[in-house]
C-alpha cells in the first residue's frame, strides 16, 4: 500500500531531512513512525501525500508512483488518502458539519449525498451531537475527532495522523488514540507519526518505523538494525 524505496528527501537550506528510507505498510496496517522532532516524520507523512516528492528514490502509494505522477493525478491519489494534522486546521467561520461537507464539497460529491456522509462520520466520532458547533465552541479533542471526521468522510483507504495528539491533554489524547484503533479496525490502514513513546508502548502489535537524523534505524518488519539505547 505504501512503499519507500531508497528515499532520500533534501533541502537547500537545511539538508536531507530523509536518507535512503526504506519501509512498507501493507493494506489494513495500523503503524507508527517515531523519532525525536526533527528526525524526518513529518517529511515521510509530506511524501505520502505529494506534498513533497523525493529528491532520489521512489514512493508508491495505493497504486501511484512519485517517479511516474502526473500532477493531475495528485488530486486523485489524495481522495485516497485521509491526512489529520496536529493543529486541526478547521475553519473558524464554519461549524463541525460544514466543515466536514467542504472536503465533499470541493471534491465534486453530488449535493444530495453530502448531509448524509457527514453524519455518519460524525457519528463514527462521536459528535453526531455537536454538529452545529463552531471550532471555539468545542474542546481540543472534539476539534481533533472534527478534523478526523473530516479525513475520513470520503472512505480512505489509509489515514496519515501527524502528530494528532500533540496539543491534547492526557485524556483527550486516549480518546483520539482509541478512536484511531477503531479506524483501524474497521479496515482502514492508520500511519501515525509520534513521538509518545508511552502510546507506541501500549500497541505491541502495531507495526513500528524508528527514525533517527532523517534515517529508518529501526523497522519492526524490516531489516533495519534497532536504534542502540545511548547512556
Amino acid at each position: 500500500m505504501i512503499k519507500f524505496t531508497g528515499v532520500t528527501r533534501d533541502y537547500p537550506k537545511t539538508g536531507a531531512a530523509l536518507k535512503n528510507a526504506s519501509f512498507h505498510i501493507k493494506k489494513g496496517e495500523f503503524a507508527f513512525i517515531t523519532g525525536h522532532s526533527g528526525a524526518g516524520k513529518s517529511t515521510a507523512l509530506r511524501l505520502i501525500y505529494l506534498a513533497d516528492r523525493p529528491t532520489e528514490g521512489e514512493v508508491r502509494v495505493s497504486g501511484f508512483a512519485t517517479a511516474r505522477m502526473a500532477a493531475g493525478d495528485i488530486p486523485r491519489l489524495r481522495r485516497r488518502l485521509g491526512i489529520v494534522f496536529q493543529d486541526f486546521q478547521l475553519l473558524e467561520d464554519r461549524t463541525a458539519e460544514e466543515n466536514v461537507a467542504f472536503t465533499l464539497e470541493v471534491t465534486g460529491a453530488r449535493r444530495t449525498t453530502i448531509g448524509p456522509r457527514v453524519m455518519r462520520v460524525l457519528t463514527q466520532v462521536g459528535l453526531a451531537g455537536k454538529a452545529g458547533q463552531y471550532p471555539r465552541e468545542l474542546s481540543g479533542g472534539e476539534q481533533q475527532r472534527v478534523a478526523i471526521a473530516r479525513a475520513l468522510v470520503n472512505d480512505p483507504v489509509v489515514l496519515l495522523a501527524d502528530e494528532p495528539t500533540g496539543n491534547l491533554d492526557e485524556r483527550a489524547t486516549r480518546g483520539i488514540f482509541q478512536l484511531l484503533r477503531d479506524i483501524n479496525a474497521s479496515g482502514t490502514a492508520v500511519l501515525m507519526a509520534t513521538h509518545d513513546l508511552d502510546m507506541v508502548r501500549s500497541l505491541p502489535s502495531a507495526h513500528l518505523i524508528e527514525l533517527q537524523g532523517g534515517e529508518v534505524v529501526y523497522d519492526s518488519e524490516g531489516d533495519a538494525p534497532a536504534m542502540e539505547e545511548t547512556p
